[in-house]
């Protein structure tokens, strides 16, 4: 994915495509575990501007991508017209026939009803079909995250945790939740990718606006000005070096297969 899968989110295409790509870029190492074959069906969960769906393409394989910002799926289609993209929802999506297999980079982090992804997947595919998926997990960006909810105390804001729009899970939390649902879980890793940020001293800024505007909604533009500075402040000795940001990601990799 790119995207989040929730409409709550007001994604900038332009900003995530010029700013942001290497949320696609990394995914791409993620297509190996996908392994695309000619002839195919294949959903991409979360396309975004629709890079990895085009990638994906490339192997011959049919490929239709999906994702609920509508602003993403224009992008998409204008980069990719040859491609199928739609509006669509991680957690109640349908299909018109069932599918080889179901493709997700950086999007699952943002569905919190975990639950209901899994089960619309579940349906979309055939028996052994297999679910490829790369998202945020536990202790995805935590130094950002409690950087954030300090900004918010200094300016006398409380519970900032109710803002917080993701889901972070363990290996053992999602994988629990994937068998539960009947899917066997062939690999599962969790592994730390501290990611470099674009734009320099302007780096976290961006990151914020684009990834955490979550928490900057209700503000004024004064008091989001205030919580930014005050994260840089915080993070600047662990996440700032030789004038520019990197953010603390950690990724949780899954391979299932539908049983």
């Amino acid at each position: 994915m790119n995207s989040i899968l929730t409409p709550k989110h007001n994604w900038d295409a332009s900003l995530y495509q010029d700013k942001h790509a290497f949320v696609w870029q990394y995914g791409e190492d993620l297509l190996q575990w996908l392994h695309p074959k000619p002839g195919e069906l294949i959903l991409d969960l979360g396309c975004g501007t629709g890079q990895l769906t085009a990638k994906i393409a490339e192997s011959g394989a049919e490929v239709r991508g999906i994702d609920s910002a509508a602003t993403m799926i224009e992008t998409a289609r204008q980069n990719y017209p040859h491609l199928r993209f739609e509006v669509a929802d991680a957690r109640n999506f349908q299909i018109d026939k069932p599918l080889d297999a179901v493709f997700s980079n950086a999007t699952l982090h943002w569905v919190k009803e975990a639950d209901a992804a899994i089960a619309s997947i579940y349906q979309a595919l055939k028996p052994r079909g297999r679910f490829i998926a790369e998202f945020g997990g536990q202790g995805n960006v935590q130094s950002i995250v409690q950087a954030l909810y300090k900004a918010f105390d200094k300016i006398g804001l409380s519970n900032p945790q109710a803002l917080n729009p993701w889901y972070f899970p363990s290996i053992s939390e999602y994988s629990t939740l994937l068998e539960k649902q009947g899917f066997e879980v062939t690999h599962a890793i969790l592994f730390a990718r501290p990611t470099p940020l674009v734009d320099g001293t302007a780096g976290m800024q961006n990151w914020i606006q684009m990834f955490g505007s979550a928490f900057l909604t209700k503000l004024s533009a004064e008091e989001q000005l205030q919580v930014i500075r005050t994260v840089e402040d915080y993070l600047q000795p662990t996440l700032y070096q030789n004038g520019s940001w990197t953010a603390d990601y950690r990724r949780i990799r899954i391979a299932a297969i539908k049983v």
